[in-house]
């Protein structure tokens, strides 16, 4: 390998890992966004104007966006690559495994506590 080759080459690397680490402004983006989802549905509920179902669901709402804001800025998942897309579904696999285990085992606890106190 030539002297200028391995120059590119350790260009196209460093480009990759600037790109796939992120940069300042990126996590300030985050930053701010994640900021932004939390004290909206903080003064909501702080406020308590909204009726009870107008605030569940924006609680709702803006923690669904606030996640797909981690995966993005900070987890750095692309999501338009052939890489990134075997992330994602690698990650929301694994989501859908833990929420079963969880919300099963709860169920499962839950129940046997009802039929003891029969």
């Amino acid at each position: 390998m030539s002297h200028s080759e391995t120059h590119a080459l350790k260009q196209a690397q460093s480009d990759h890992h600037d790109e796939s680490h992120g940069s300042v402004k990126t996590y300030l983006i985050g930053f701010v966004l994640s900021v932004i989802l939390t004290a909206i549905p903080f003064y909501m509920v702080m406020e308590g104007d909204f009726s009870k179902a107008t605030t569940l669901w924006s609680i709702v709402t803006f923690a669904i966006v606030q996640i797909w804001v981690h995966l993005k800025y900070f987890l750095h998942l692309n999501f338009t690559t052939e890489n990134g897309r075997a992330s994602t579904f690698s990650f929301l696999f694994s989501a859908l495994i833990i929420v079963m285990v969880v919300g099963l085992s709860v169920w499962i606890i839950y129940e046997s506590n009802a039929m003891m106190m029969y």
